[in-house]
């Protein structure tokens, strides 16, 4: 973290409410968060399966510590090596880092392992298993992979038929380095019905299963199973031969899941506090001081049936204000527009207002930590501030 982190985390001290901290900054909803958890993590239970959470969205420790509730830290996926260190330093030894694996990490992946941390690296050719051999022959340290298995045409890995599953499986099991396969429905986040969640949940784990009944029939062991995504992981019904569950940005949510169906905009754990700064009658416009820097560029929904611009507006305690949208953004204005030529709401100069992101994760990253408030207790005009918790690597 840098020094603005510390001087925000100062601020904090005598900040009681949303109308305190200066304006743009991020807000978790306790309340909402703790929800969230438990849906995925009673979901996870029934399946009978292991859930191993992506911090990538939270990273923070604050956060974190909600998803095994004062016990022991939890296994976790992370997507950067600065999270893995950062999540050891915080007492977690068990993490999948589900990114490719590049040959200049692995030194810090080796010092992970010394350090009596279990990181699981990701990879999807001969190439990369042959230098995850040879570094860990090297190091005396074996570094725990796993395949990544590409179940619908996302991005990487490999399809569960492809010839050289099996070759890489060999590289690996000879050094002592394989632990198993992985792979993500990334096409999820288009997936726009019930029955089309479903579908890429079955076929997620169709794929992984396959994957590793390949691998076991070729005489390699095959330890870990992991699917996951936030909208399959809402959708399974039968995760047989499945080890692990991952999802990350159910923690928050936001309104790429909403409008997906996967979640109610009540769910939304995370909002943007921004100031009204100025209007423009003319154009209809209201002026905030939350741009993109404060919201991301992700316009998520843009391809969705309702287009939410750059996000949802709430009164300082989560009311929505109806119509009212964020519809354009510089870096660090926020516009304002009312849908069908409604008229605009009187919202003066100093006016604080909360805005509901398209991609929880994106908007996270624009902030240094969360101001957490808890809309279980009896809320107000604005609501009070119960802690801050700063994310472990910065932006």
């Amino acid at each position: 973290m840098n020094s603005s982190a510390s001087t925000a985390t100062a601020s904090t001290a005598t900040a009681r409410t949303l109308a305190d901290p200066d304006t743009p900054f991020a807000v978790v909803d306790v309340h909402r968060t703790l929800r969230n958890i438990a849906r995925l993590r009673d979901r996870a239970a029934r399946l009978g399966v292991a859930l191993r959470p992506h911090v990538k969205t939270v990273k923070s420790l604050g956060v974190a510590a909600l998803l095994h509730e004062g016990a022991p830290p939890c296994p976790v996926t992370v997507s950067t090596l600065a999270e893995a260190e950062a999540f050891a330093d915080g007492g977690y030894t068990d993490l999948t880092y589900a990114v490719g694996i590049a040959p200049h990490k692995l030194p810090r992946v080796i010092a992970l392992l010394r350090r009596g941390v279990r990181l699981r690296v990701l990879l999807d050719s001969v190439e990369q298993a042959s230098f995850v051999g040879e570094a860990s022959r090297r190091a005396g340290v074996p570094v725990p992979a796993q395949i990544e298995i590409d179940c619908d045409g996302h991005r990487g890995g490999l399809r569960p038929d492809d010839a050289a599953l099996p070759e890489i499986g060999r590289i690996l099991h000879h050094s002592g380095c394989l632990d198993g396969v992985l792979t993500h429905a990334g096409e999820s986040y288009f997936a726009y019905t019930a029955e089309d969640r479903r579908l890429a949940a079955r076929n997620e784990r169709d794929t992984a299963v396959a994957a590793a009944e390949r691998l076991r029939a070729a005489g390699l062991p095959v330890h870990t199973v992991s699917v996951g995504s936030t909208p399959t992981a809402h959708a399974a019904e039968d995760l047989t031969g499945v080890t692990e569950l991952r999802a990350g940005n159910y923690v928050f949510f936001d309104l790429v899941m909403s409008g997906l169906g996967v979640c109610d905009l009540d769910d939304l754990a995370l909002s943007v506090v921004v100031t009204v700064i100025g209007h423009r009658p003319e154009h209809g416009w209201i002026l905030t001081d939350g741009g993109w820097m404060a919201m991301s560029r992700d316009r998520g929904t843009a391809a969705q049936a309702q287009d939410q611009g750059y996000g949802l507006v709430t009164d300082l305690d989560g009311t929505l204000l109806p119509g009212l949208v964020m519809t354009a953004a510089s870096q660090e204005h926020g516009t304002l527009t009312a849908r069908d030529g409604a008229p605009l709401p009187d919202l003066p100069v100093g006016t604080r207002l909360r805005v509901l992101p398209n991609h929880a994760c994106a908007t996270a990253a624009q902030h240094h930590g969360y101001h957490v408030i808890d809309s279980g207790r009896t809320a107000g005009p604005a609501p009070a501030i119960q802690a801050y918790w700063p994310r472990v690597t910065g932006w």
